[in-house]
């Protein structure tokens, strides 16, 4: 069997198990939905593969997915150098996404964070100081969910050892978030 091959395969297999996830999936598109049709924003991170798909997330808010329509209020924590690298320095690197969302978190916004092993220290601390704030709060994880695993409103954890695998799982749930967010507010 080829790497192409043994690849497609392990991805299909994975890609079948989300299929569990779609009320999950439904419940944070609701959230992020009713967050940003309400004057809100939605924010997200990730470190790695994972901060690229909260931005990638975040753009196709900002941007557009399939309609157009109005910006959505959608903010990336991983993509500013400045803050990032002020509270790893003056702080410590564990708190560059608490930190932001202390600043820029609202009651009644949403944070979204991506995890492909569930053991990032700075993403647990994210969704802890989300939820003392009030924020809905959305988990991507994998492997077993880590540390992460039971700290969000929703969770989806792509059960897989493989982080290639795992990504491309969250990158088809982003994209059915965006989908599904459209669709609610009414631009499908």
């Amino acid at each position: 069997m080829s790497i192409l091959d043994h690849n497609t395969q392990e991805a299909a297999e994975l890609l079948q198990q989300l299929n569990a996830f779609s009320d999950t999936t439904e419940n944070a598109a609701d959230d992020i939905a009713n967050t940003l049709c309400s004057g809100g924003r939605l924010l997200a991170c990730g470190n790695g593969g994972s901060a690229a798909e909260a931005a990638h997330l975040t753009t196709e808010l900002v941007v557009r997915y399939k309609s157009d329509r109005p910006a959505y209020a959608a903010l990336c924590l991983n993509v500013h150098g400045g803050d990032l690298t002020a509270i790893g320095n003056d702080y410590e690197f564990q708190q560059v996404f608490e930190r932001q969302v202390e600043a820029f978190g609202r009651t009644g916004d949403c944070l979204i964070v991506f995890s492909s092993s569930g053991q990032s220290k700075n993403i647990l601390l994210a969704l802890e100081k989300a939820k003392a704030l009030g924020l809905k709060t959305i988990a991507l994880l994998g492997k077993d969910g880590g540390v992460c695993s039971g700290k969000a409103d929703h969770e989806i954890c792509v059960l897989s050892k493989t982080t290639a695998r795992i990504q491309e799982a969250h990158l088809l749930l982003l994209h059915t978030l965006c989908d599904l967010v459209e669709t609610k507010l009414g631009y499908q």
